[in-house]
């Protein structure tokens, strides 16, 4: 059966139509208008509603006390979902420019802004791989957790706190730091609506390429419930509801219903003078009268990002260019790229009509693989271990700007080629990859860009 499969893949690529010269280059973000963003067809007028709705929240800008919008802190990463998830439209991924470095020093905050935040690089998030003892140096205790880049010390809506920043720099120095750059939120109520019985459907839909190339890939699964959990860039989190929640209090400091705690920089307890609001900060309105308005900022953000609509290719089928087409093929039957980042799902019953039976067009196969030394960040979050992540959705990746889970790249090509190291499923596709001719790789790229 191997000697059969070597000689369809040889087969497959002697048949190919080589196109263009020189050697392969990444073409970059596509420009014009975006292919996202909107929310997703056949909704009715409340489901509309509180889409609108969820989406004026995520733009909001949090304060750390004195309004409606307040909460943010004691320690944050930005103080508002779009500064994180602005490119190419709101719900997406890391923009070209970092808002980081201005949030940093906001309302006359303190912070040194750590090394590697630079303007135009990623917006990135700190985890530490090892708890930190209290002189400073790493303990054998595995940590994983968030590390919040900045503090409200010194803003004018925080008087009298004091709290200090981690030394990111003596953890860099020490390997203590591994980074994750934002995960679009396009198409997330799809993904959520995907049954199990489809995900482990299409694991051994393939089984014969896997075991070919080397691929195994496993799902992660909840502790609690033993379900499949599919979101974050380790499908750490079980549904929206539980993502939004974490992040509202992890990347803003926000207390809400789902995480009702503050949270400073473990084990070291917030100083006293840094607290200002009762818990939780972001609850049920009890008061309202609207419907909208009774829904939490965790709950409108959820709901926004449920019904935030798949992002659109720039072209599809026979009106894509010859370029574009033979990258298709080559993805799917030569590289098989495809066996990992599957190209579409379809969605099951949901309670919301616009979400059952959809073409989800995520070219992803939702598992944890594992990636190689190379891609390892040493933090395991549930079943998936310090070197697997899960297989990043690729549609909108044509706009996006930031590649592989720290944003170490912006060139695609470079992406790629990072899937192989050491224990990598990707080496053997990789090594495929290689193989290529100039003009192939090409193809693959333009196809790519096109999603």
């Amino acid at each position: 059966m191997l000697w059969c499969l070597s000689l369809t893949i040889l087969s497959l690529a002697s048949g190919l139509v080589l196109q263009g010269q020189g050697t392969a280059q990444d073409p970059g973000p596509r420009t014009g208008p975006a292919g996202a963003g909107k929310p997703i067809a056949g909704l009715d007028a409340a489901q509309l509603l509180y889409f609108q709705d969820g989406q004026a929240r995520f733009q909001e800008v949090e304060g750390v006390t004195g309004g409606e919008h307040s909460g943010l802190g004691p320690s944050f990463n930005s103080d508002s979902c779009v500064s994180c998830h602005a490119s190419p439209a709101i719900g997406g991924s890391s923009p070209a420019v970092n808002p980081q470095i201005q949030v940093a020093n906001a309302n006359g905050a303190t912070n040194v802004i750590p090394s590697f935040i630079t303007l135009n690089g990623p917006v990135r998030e700190a985890r530490f791989k090892f708890v930190v003892g209290p002189n400073g140096r790493i303990t054998n205790t595995p940590d994983g957790g968030v590390h919040a880049l900045f503090t409200i010390q010194g803003r004018s809506d925080a008087p009298g706190c004091q709290m200090s920043q981690p030394d990111f720099d003596l953890m860099l120095q020490q390997d203590n730091v591994s980074f994750r750059i934002p995960t679009p939120t396009f198409g997330l109520g799809l993904i959520e609506s995907i049954d199990e019985s489809t995900i482990l459907a299409n694991l051994t839909a393939e089984s014969a390429w896997r075991r070919f190339l080397g691929i195994s890939g496993h799902a992660n699964r909840s502790g609690n419930d033993g379900s499949i959990t599919r979101f974050g860039w380790k499908a750490q989190n079980k549904s929206l509801m539980v993502f939004t929640g974490e992040a509202y209090n992890v990347e803003m400091g926000v207390t809400n219903e789902m995480f009702p705690n503050e949270r400073g920089y473990p084990p070291t307890p917030i100083p006293a003078s840094c607290l200002f609001n009762q818990s939780p900060e972001d609850g049920t309105n009890f008061d309202a009268s609207a419907t909208t308005g009774v829904s939490s900022d965790a709950v409108g953000f959820s709901i926004f990002m449920r019904l935030l609509d798949q992002p659109t290719p720039s072209c599809t089928g026979s009106g894509c260019s010859a370029s574009i087409q033979n990258g298709r093929h080559i993805f799917t039957d030569v590289a098989k790229c495809s066996v990992c980042h599957t190209p579409t799902m379809k969605t099951g019953k949901s309670y919301v009509a616009a979400l059952s039976g959809v073409d989800a067009n995520l070219f992803s196969d939702l598992l944890v693989h594992n990636m190689g030394r190379g891609l390892a960040d040493g933090v395991s979050q549930g079943n998936a271990g310090p070197d697997e992540f899960r297989t990043a959705p690729l549609w909108g990746l044509g706009q996006r700007v930031f590649f592989l889970h720290d944003g170490r790249t912006s060139d695609l090509l470079k992406a790629i080629e990072a899937h192989a190291s050491p224990g990598s499923e990707a080496n053997q596709v990789i090594r495929i990859f290689d193989s290529l001719t100039q003009g192939q790789k090409q193809d693959l790229l333009n196809f790519l860009r096109s999603l």
